[in-house]
């Protein structure tokens, strides 16, 4: 499995500055703040080798082209809501294209608060939202099918789970993992269920990293 490193922002020593987490196999990162082109055009390079040897030759340009104007695009929409780093397959799992993909974001607050006491207005105001604790952060998951229009190039209905961490020492910034997947269509199906199951299997292995002090 792949390891990946993000600084969540530089602060004062002994604060946390930024997470690791255990990537599952075929997942890569796309960074949103610094680099983001490099990655998108490695993630490219490596899917257009993995290309079958029998597609003719002259569709292949279209086809990257194609994977870098999407890439390009969910980088951008994921930047807009203030994400650090964008996750997604980048290859079949067991012959199967997965349209999923998280995002981790900072929030900053203007002032400090208690966490307990956001974490207490958050799960007032998310459905079936429950408490939880992220390498001794507190906070809360929240999962939910999100309704999609259906129309031509709009958005469908897709299952999302969101956990919202306070980020240690730090009362005035929060650290949001937002996942997404279309699934096989059905966003309550077994196939949903199972891309869930592994998100949180993924989540299990964050941990914050410090500044030396």
């Amino acid at each position: 499995m792949d390891r990946t490193d993000k600084s969540v922002a530089d602060r004062d020593e002994g604060v946390a500055v930024g997470y690791t987490l255990v990537l599952p196999p075929n997942w890569s990162r796309i960074p949103l703040r610094d680099g983001t082109d490099e990655a998108i055009m490695r993630i490219v390079d490596e899917a257009v080798a993995d290309l079958p040897d029998d597609m003719p030759r002259d569709q292949i340009p279209q086809v990257r082209l194609e994977l870098v104007r999407r890439l390009r695009k969910a980088a951008a929409d994921a930047r807009k809501s203030g994400g650090l780093d964008l996750y997604l397959p980048v290859q079949q799992m067991h012959g199967v294209t997965v349209a999923a993909s998280f995002v981790v974001s900072e929030i900053t607050l203007a002032t400090g608060a208690e966490p307990s006491l956001i974490l207490a207005r958050l799960l007032a105001d998310a459905e079936k939202s429950q408490p939880t604790a992220v390498d001794g952060s507190v906070g809360y998951r929240n999962e939910r099918v999100a309704r999609g229009s259906g129309d031509e190039g709009g958005e469908y209905a897709s299952r999302r789970v969101d956990y919202v961490l306070a980020v240690p020492e730090d009362d005035t910034r929060w650290v949001t993992v937002g996942f997404s997947t279309l699934a096989d269509g059905d966003p309550k199906g077994q196939f949903a269920d199972v891309l869930v199951e592994l998100f949180d299997a993924l989540m299990t292995t964050f941990r914050w990293t410090r500044s030396s002090r």
